[in-house]
């Protein structure tokens, strides 16, 4: 972790950044567990079984915490250690990007307890995004859902950068039975990443 976290910050430099994040993104992404055993669960909503893998990144989509939990829990939940843990080493960190699955008590909590903006980015097909209308504001119309493909806003480098671990052969599937090797995996395919950018 401690390595990684090094050459980020080298790459942060080199992409003329400060070394220290002002604005962190959250996602969690559930991926299967091989027969090996350790903790696991089913993700009734994306109809998987094993663990779910939390991720605070920063506006590049560079790891600054992660966290593993069975699959079962629920993303507001899983989200408590990697939030805290990159708040607590990055302080600087005064707004926090979501999406609505996090929205409600769990952000308001998370904003008293950390003393972060959290700003939650709703999918444009959700029906509480649109527009109010009438001098009144009693109306409310749903904006219409687009088709195809939609990039959502700031949310969207957590996504690649979830699709940037995948690449690596063993976080396609956790084979592990502790949560915390599941988790330096993790920071080993981050970090292998940054390596290689560094040195070419």
């Amino acid at each position: 972790e401690q390595m990684h976290d090094r050459l980020r910050a080298q790459w942060r430099e080199r992409m003329d950044r400060d070394e220290k994040p002002s604005a962190a993104v959250l996602d969690s992404q559930s991926t299967r567990s091989s027969p090996q055993g350790g903790e696991s669960g089913y993700d009734a909503g994306k109809k998987v079984k094993g663990r779910k893998r939390s991720l605070v990144v920063d506006t590049l989509g560079l790891l600054l915490a992660v966290s593993i939990s069975a699959a079962s829990v629920q993303d507001r939940d899983a989200a408590d250690d990697a939030v805290t843990s990159s708040m607590g080493k990055y302080p600087s960190v005064n707004t926090l990007f979501v999406d609505s699955a996090y929205a409600g008590k769990w952000a308001q909590r998370m904003q008293h307890i950390h003393a972060v903006q959290i700003q939650v980015i709703r999918g444009s097909n959700n029906r509480r995004t649109g527009k109010w209308h009438s001098e009144q504001g009693d109306l409310f119309t749903a904006a219409p859902a687009p088709s195809g493909f939609v990039v959502m806003p700031k949310r969207w480098v957590v996504e690649r950068t979830h699709a940037w671990n995948e690449r690596a052969r063993r976080l396609i599937m956790h084979h592990d039975r502790l949560l915390d090797v599941s988790a330096a995996w993790v920071w080993l395919a981050e970090a292998r990443m940054l390596a290689r950018r560094l040195t070419t």
